[in-house]
């Protein structure tokens, strides 16, 4: 066994068997052939990796570090020609994911039960929340986040861009008339939300600038969907992605108000996501699928 694959499996072995010769016995080669082999790997790394005595085997630091990008490799390895040789079907492991409330509910929830068609071995674990979640901290494979990124070491892939829109029912603008100017904003009552994510909290005619926080709303929430249930219930007016009010506009259950106003009010859609080249196939089947298709939902913006 002269290549380097072999080599780390006979390691991994003689490691986890806790002697050359239980290894030996193992893999059906003789005590020496298996302590040549770990002297070939040692001579040509010049490092030592374990420290013998007559008792036991112990690893050195260099001999952890190899132990563990040894055992990564091999299923790296062993990954990919199960992928390779069975197909979609044998991609398994639990995927956990993370986005907010509204891109969950019309985005990728929609998107689920064609992806569990393709990948039926994969658990999905999704979390629906308006506030930034610590990828590390939460153990958390994929964030889909609408709004600017912060500095990170995260990977990316941008989804596409977020039209905003400011909405209400036709009820309410019954009741209270329809603004024509943003200086008519102030009169109005603004559904907003409890987390900042502008730096203003009134009405400006600058459209970056425009308010996320209530002016005089009755109504301070953590997440979108509830701002956009009480916009149709006519309780003020909301500002919202145009991806999570795009059926309630099409069916004339919110109207969408100084649309000309506030053209180019918009967020970038990121997929944020640990590891890059060596993430595991799961991860990276979940995102090749969703990518193409929630670019394809962005763009399809009304």
């Amino acid at each position: 066994m002269d290549n380097r694959a072999g080599e780390m499996q006979v390691f991994l072995r003689v490691v986890e068997s806790g002697s050359f010769s239980d290894a030996a016995r193992q893999l059906r080669m003789t005590p020496s052939t298996v302590s040549k082999l770990i002297a070939r790997i040692e001579a040509r790394l010049g490092v030592r990796l374990l420290e013998r005595s007559t008792r036991r085997l112990a690893l050195t630091a260099e001999g952890r570090i190899y132990y563990q990008r040894s055992q990564s490799l091999l299923t790296e390895l062993e990954e990919i020609e199960r992928d390779l040789s069975h197909g979609a079907a044998s991609i398994s492991g639990t995927v956990r994911i993370t986005c907010s409330v509204g891109f969950g509910i019309v985005g990728v929830e929609p998107l689920l039960p064609a992806f569990w068609a393709a990948y039926p071995n994969i658990v999905i674990d999704l979390s629906l929340s308006d506030e930034i979640v610590d990828l590390y901290l939460d153990r958390t494979d994929v964030a889909f986040r609408v709004g600017q990124l912060p500095s990170s070491g995260l990977m990316a892939r941008k989804l596409g861009t977020a039209p905003r829109k400011i909405v209400a029912s036709p009820d309410y603008l019954r009741r209270n008339g329809t603004p024509s100017s943003f200086d008519d904003l102030a009169r109005h009552s603004f559904l907003g939300l409890n987390f900042r994510r502008s730096e203003v909290i009134g009405p400006s005619r600058d459209v970056s600038r425009m308010p996320d926080r209530g002016v005089a709303g009755p109504l301070q929430t953590n997440n979108g969907e509830t701002l956009r249930r009480m916009a149709l219930a006519g309780m003020g007016l909301a500002r919202m992605g145009e991806f999570h009010v795009r059926e309630d506009l099409k069916s004339g259950r919110l109207v969408e108000i100084l649309p000309d106003a506030t053209r180019g009010d918009n967020e970038d859609v990121h997929a944020l996501f640990l590891g890059g080249e060596r993430m595991p196939h799961r991860v990276r089947a979940l995102l090749d699928f969703m990518t193409p298709r929630l670019r394809s939902f962005l763009d399809a913006a009304i």
